[in-house]
């Protein structure tokens, strides 16, 4: 019998283990099982190597719980260990033996999961007592048991044991009793060990007898030792594949297609990515990747592994080549691991480029369900929005769809403003926005959809890509000013004549919630609608951008609205004639008396009018500047109060207005129901 000390470089490791080792106490069954399955696999290398000349046999993986006990145990019958070995792997903390194994046998042992120093000790976060049996395969080794009692000491001495492997028996601690439930451990079992190389087994089966789940004589094995991303893609069919999505993702939709990946150079991955449908709230679909290593479960956190857009997939990738903290808890990054996230983007690219040239009519029908994630890649990666750009499809609201360069040669010769800028015409909504829709189309424009949760972002991205390319909204302006070609007609207006006709519309515009307006006139000829909403492009977009900040979706931001006053329009024309004839006399000297005020008060404010003043004569220079500004203040109100008295009387103004609103889909309510009763009467 042999007592010792483990050889550690603090007095007591196992708090350390305990409490910041590890991420999560239930990996101690992971790190277990995957030793158990290390070690078989190498004895399998060796007997592949002839080194190894016994019988294989059964070389299943067992955990065993004894609940009345209070053990949970993991055998296998692997390679085992003696005595020496013992000392060497265990009793020295972080000397990993896979380590030394694969240096040894590196050509053919990449299939070696235990390179991650500590696993072993984990056991100890759910156990007060540890106990290692084995036997080592070597000729002529005597058995071992080793235990621990979750101090630096330990007990080690010489067995029978007639079965070459080992025993790991956790004696479960008071407050880690969970783990003697079988639904808890087949439950961990299936989460990080389902896709094992070696086959693990848990207990029988269940069958169905005299009323009730009873073992049978077959035993449970948890674990699927071939999965699919192992196969060769040659060998599987479409069948295969979305089996295997449903086993992973249970209750889902048919993905809309996939990606196996298989490299070995310049670093070993292997795994299947499904396109899910996706249309909106990107957050909820995250965490569907399952990363593995050598087939053990690690974690479905990714984003330090594939490209944050991708993080919206689902499926598996492995890799042994991905650097892991000593727990393989949390990824560690370093360079290996940004060639791998660039070689993900770069086939998931290749993938949907193969898709878009093979079949363009079949990309066309799954375009609307991987839109969002195309445009989350080409605005967040900036590889990816080269090779995107070659597949990347506008549609137009006749539910036809473009290339980029295809949509760009067709709307070019018409749509090119004054300034040799092209612009491309949107709706979000077709039905809200249809009146303007059919006066673009009128034009012998084309109008497209961008409806998607990120596309006044793709658009912004867009533009800046793109040479002289400008987005805009088809209700943004009136139909003759959308693409201006050419600059606009003077109203021909006195200034007199401006401020009536902006007043008195300004006076009928009704109250409208989270709305601002501004009256602007315009000459559009006779034939064009007497007054128009539109929404300025910029100011809409920076709203939508703001409100999908963090925390800004509480806000409320106003709309800004231009109401245009088509000053040719003949029914314009008449209530301007109409007004300026009842108001001229009474508005005139207000206008002329604010003008007059203006130029004083300009005047005074000169900084040449004020050389050589007193502070007395400055201070009050001052207060006659603020009583003239009082004046004009006042002024304005009654310029206002005239033609807000004058307008309430004229129900074509408010008629024109709510039109306009209504086109928009502005009027609603009880001014709504005015509008339809104003129109009955004037009938």
């Amino acid at each position: 019998m042999a007592n010792g000390k483990i050889g550690v470089t603090t007095e007591n490791i196992f708090p350390v283990i305990k409490k910041f080792l590890y991420s999560d106490n239930e990996i101690f069954l992971r790190e277990l099982v995957s030793n158990a399955v290390d070690a078989t696999r190498k004895l399998q290398t060796l007997n592949s190597f002839g080194e190894f000349k016994g019988e294989l046999g059964n070389l299943d993986v067992r955990v065993i719980i004894d609940k009345e006990a209070g053990t949970l145990t993991v055998v296998d019958r692997g390679i085992g260990m003696d005595a020496a070995d013992i000392e060497k792997y265990i009793n020295q903390i972080a000397f990993s033996g896979a380590e030394e194994f694969l240096a040894k046998y590196k050509d053919t042992a990449n299939s070696i999961i235990g390179h991650f120093g500590l696993g072993f000790y984990s056991a100890f976060m759910v156990a007060d007592k540890v106990v290692i049996r084995s036997l080592s395969w070597k000729e002529g080794a005597e058995g071992v048991e080793w235990s621990c009692d979750g101090s630096p000491e330990y007990e080690m001495h010489p067995i029978e044991k007639s079965d070459r492997g080992t025993e790991i028996i956790l004696h479960i601690d008071e407050e880690s009793k969970e783990y003697l439930e079988s639904d808890r451990i087949e439950g961990l079992l299936k989460k990080y060990c389902r896709f094992l190389p070696v086959p693990v087994v848990f207990g029988k089966k269940k069958e169905w007898k005299d009323g009730q789940y009873v073992d049978s004589d077959e035993d449970n094995v948890v674990n699927a030792t071939e999965p699919l991303w192992t196969r060769k893609p040659t060998d599987l069919t479409d069948d295969d594949y979305l089996r295997f999505y449903h086993e992973l993702m249970p209750g889902r939709e048919d993905p809309l297609f996939w990606i196996h990946l298989n490299v070995d150079y310049p670093f070993t991955l292997t795994g299947i990515l499904y396109f899910p449908k996706v249309k909106s709230n990107i957050d909820i679909q995250r965490n569907r990747i399952q990363l593995y290593c050598n087939q053990v479960y690690v974690t479905d956190q990714v984003e330090g592994v594939v490209p944050e857009f991708m993080t919206i997939m689902q499926g598996v990738i492995d890799s042994p080549d991905i650097p892991l903290n000593v727990s393989r808890s949390y990824l560690q990054a370093d360079r290996q691991v940004k060639k791998i996230s660039s070689y993900i983007s770069k086939k998931v690219a290749e993938k949907l480029d193969r898709l878009y040239t093979t079949d363009r009519a079949e990309f066309e029908k799954k375009w609307d369900d991987i839109r969002i994630f195309i445009e989350y890649g080409m605005l967040t990666d900036e590889k990816f929005y080269e090779s995107a750009r070659k597949f990347f499809l506008l549609k137009d609201v006749g539910g036809k769809y473009f290339s980029l360069e295809d949509y760009r040669k067709l709307v070019e010769p018409t749509q090119t403003d004054k300034d040799s800028t092209l612009i491309y015409l949107y709706t979000t909504d077709p039905t809200a926005q249809y009146s303007y829709i059919r006066q673009a189309e009128e034009k012998g424009y084309n109008v497209l959809l961008m409806n998607g949760e990120l596309d006044s972002h793709f658009m912004s991205l867009l533009e800046s890509k793109e040479e002289k390319l400008r987005f805009v909204r088809v209700d943004s302006d009136i139909p003759e000013r959308l693409i201006a070609k050419s600059d606009s007609v003077a109203t021909g207006l006195s200034p007199l004549q401006s401020d009536i006709l902006q007043g008195i519309f300004s006076a009928r515009i009704p109250e409208v919630e989270n709305a601002n307006f501004i009256v602007s006139l315009e000459n559009l000829g006779e034939s064009a609608s007497p007054a128009t909403i539109t929404q300025n492009e910029f100011m809409r977009r920076m709203k939508q951008m703001a409100e999908q900040q963090p925390g800004m979706s509480g806000h409320a931001f106003p709309d800004s609205y231009q109401l245009v006053v088509n000053t040719a329009q003949p029914s314009v024309e008449r209530i301007l004639s109409e007004a300026e004839g009842e108001l001229k006399d009474k508005l005139q000297p207000v206008l002329d008396e604010i003008s007059k005020l203006n130029g004083e008060i300009t005047s005074s404010r000169d900084p040449k009018s004020r050389e050589g003043m007193t502070d007395e004569a400055k201070a009050a220079a001052d207060k006659e500047v603020a009583e003239k500004e009082a004046k004009v203040a006042s002024l304005r109100d009654e310029q206002s109060k005239l033609l807000n008295d004058y307008a309430a009387g004229k129900p074509a103004i408010r008629q024109m207005i709510d039109l306009a609103l209504l086109g928009n889909g502005l009027l609603k309510g009880r001014d709504l129901a005015d509008f339809i009763r104003r129109s009955e009467e004037m009938l």
